[in-house]
């Protein structure tokens, strides 16, 4: 079998958003504060024994929430064209982080996104 190292990272931030064309209260804005946990597969070990650094993934998380903290979603693209619903947000951060991390031995493997302690969605591919 070949090797399969899962790193991961948890971070957070804060946004406001609204669910268009939804029946209930979640219509109106509101803000979660939103947890991250971006999880990182490699193949193979570099020449210091690591997959990838932490710090590398952190990095590139932090970046990209950036530009959503403090925010309401519905503002930006792309949740101007489509609903920030959890769903479409965690999936907005795979496709983003994986332009940014994936190589040929390392691959964005799943994002979790917790709106709530007890609320959370995970998007991966196959």
């Amino acid at each position: 079998m070949a090797p399969r190292y899962l790193m991961k990272i948890l971070t957070d931030f804060a946004a406001a958003h609204y669910l268009r064309e939804y029946d209930g209260v979640c219509n109106r804005l509101h803000g979660h504060n939103w947890k991250v946990e971006v999880s990182v597969v490699a193949r193979k070990l570099d020449s210091i024994g690591m997959g990838l650094d932490f710090k590398v993934i952190k990095d590139a998380t932090k970046k990209l929430i950036g530009k959503l903290d403090h925010h309401n979603l519905n503002e930006l693209p792309p949740f101007d064209t489509i609903n920030p619903t959890a769903e479409n947000i965690a999936a907005y951060l795979y496709a983003e982080l994986s332009k940014e991390l994936n190589t040929d031995t390392v691959k964005v493997d799943a994002v979790s996104l917790w709106e709530t302690e007890r609320a959370c969605v995970t998007y991966t591919e196959d």
